[in-house]
């Protein structure tokens, strides 16, 4: 574990921006496991590997208040403070609940500054997703979701007995076979033409972050926070789909995985949003409109999407550093942009034209700097004029719009996670001033549907996951009908 060391680090503007009042963000992990924990042996293999990361056995000491800066010391860990296994009946009535419930119960409260940022949580009861459970309740300012995740695949092996680190999914280069007479000509018209997209997609992506900065907001829908939510517990819920399935609409529509999931999320809100606004008779049967769309008209209504910056640290240079107590030297922190994605809310009758519209606004948001510019420009504020104040303009960005959306890679196989064989990770966080954020987390052939929802604006999240995953089946049997796969 980490020694004592005097040795003070400077935060980085990502951690102290998670410091700031009103953006104080915490990230929820639930892993789901096969087997029931052994808790010594889970203690030994955290002491081992997490405790010794310097984030991870470090306090978060506050320089300057007033101007918001913060750095790490390291410390002694205790993992007797940070590991929690609460007695549980074996006979509890309804596992699923209970665990729900408590879930829920831990975004009541922000992590303390006695003690390093985060603790663990064991449920050893079995509910129908996995044998036990544990949450892990990080403080954002550790890390972003994308650290954490490869931080955890540093520590995994995907066989207990195994030493080597597990796979995960690479980008693929693109091949582009050009014409010899022709590719001098053709390499210069598409490089210029690039240059003019970029351009203009970076002006338009600031121009749109500007106007929800100062006065662009999206329709009151009863979907739409207002007032202080980030301070109001979550209800967290999940579903499981089969990525083999998700790859098959992939391929079939020539899109991304990312393309997919936004056009899920599109085409599942429309189906939530119609049923709410459903009129019925005072006996309660539903008052059926024309087209059976209920929907106001004109929704305006935007995703906050949490884009990475960083390139992911490699795994051996992760578990590296744990095991020999390393600087971190740049490989880690909040490196995260924010893009503004707009979402159609209307009934289609061909469940695929939310796909293309997802592929077509993801083309342009990847072929533009505005979400780079914007990270940029709130370094700069952060350094002239503090914490406080970016973390302001990020709140009001994020009050102007109805929800997060996230996408996160993982291993490509089964691991063991902490000496034990997981069965499924279903990240969250809880802290943002809107009513919804929602994840998405493959986890070798599994894709995990994750929602983190103010109950008061979404009675019956549940509901919504279900639309979700609905709407994926949908798109799955239309490319099938079509006979695009």
């Amino acid at each position: 574990m980490c020694k004592e060391e005097e040795v003070k680090e400077p935060a980085s503007p990502g951690a102290r921006l998670m410091q700031a009042p009103g953006f104080d963000l915490c990230i929820l992990a639930v892993f789901g496991y096969k087997t029931k924990i052994d808790l010594d042996l889970f203690k030994e293999e955290i002491g081992q590997t997490l405790a010794r990361h310097p984030r991870f056995c470090s306090l978060l000491i506050a320089k300057n208040k007033m101007f918001g800066t913060f750095s790490w010391q390291r410390t002694k860990i205790d993992l007797n403070k940070h590991i929690i296994a609460p007695k549980i009946d074996p006979g509890v009535e309804n596992p699923d609940d209970f665990i729900d419930d408590y879930i829920s119960s831990l975004s009541k409260s922000q992590m303390t500054h006695d003690k390093p940022l985060w603790e663990v949580h064991v449920l050893n009861v079995k509910n129908s997703d996995a044998n036990s459970t544990v949450v892990f309740k990080i403080d954002h300012s550790i890390g972003d979701g994308v650290s954490l995740i490869s931080l955890v695949m540093a520590c995994a092996r995907k066989k207990p007995e195994s030493q080597y680190l597990p796979p995960v999914a690479n980008k693929k280069a693109r091949e582009e076979k050009v014409d010899a007479k022709n590719g001098l000509m053709k390499r210069l018209f598409v490089s210029v033409w690039t240059l003019i997209l970029l351009l203009f997609n970076t002006l338009v992506d600031l121009l749109l972050f500007l106007a929800t900065l100062m006065f662009l907001k999206d329709t009151k829908t009863v979907i739409k926070a207002s007032g202080n939510v980030e301070l109001c517990p979550r209800r967290f819920v999940r579903r499981v789909i089969s990525l083999d399935d998700v790859k098959l609409v992939k391929n079939a529509m020539n899109v991304s995985i990312n393309d997919v999931v936004l056009g899920v999320t599109e085409a599942g809100l429309t189906s939530y949003l119609n049923r709410r606004y459903e009129k019925h008779d005072e006996n309660g049967t539903k008052i059926t409109k024309k087209g059976s769309d209920s929907l106001p008209k004109n929704i305006r209504l935007r995703s906050a999407c949490i884009f990475n910056l960083r390139p992911c640290a490699k795994l051996e240079n992760l578990a590296e550093m744990m095991e020999k107590e390393k600087l971190l030297k740049g490989m880690w922190g909040n490196l995260v942009g924010i893009v503004v994605l707009p979402l159609t809310i209307a009934l289609e009758s061909d469940p695929l034209a939310h796909i293309r519209r997802a592929k077509s606004t993801m083309d342009k948001k990847k072929l533009s700097l505005g979400h780079k510019v914007a990270f940029g420009a709130m370094k700069l504020m952060m350094f002239l004029f503090g914490s406080k104040v970016a973390a302001g303009v990020s709140t009001r960005v994020f009050r102007n719009t109805t929800l997060s959306f996230s996408n996160v890679v993982g291993p490509r196989e089964e691991i063991n996670v902490f000496g034990h064989p997981l069965a499924y990770i279903a990240p969250s966080v809880f802290g943002y001033p809107q009513g919804l954020v929602i994840h998405y987390q493959s986890y070798a052939d599994r894709l995990v549907i994750v929602l983190a929802a103010d109950e008061a604006l979404y009675p019956n999240p549940r509901q919504l996951c279900d639309d979700l995953v609905r709407s994926f089946e949908t798109m799955k049997e239309a490319v099938k009908e079509k006979g695009l796969c």
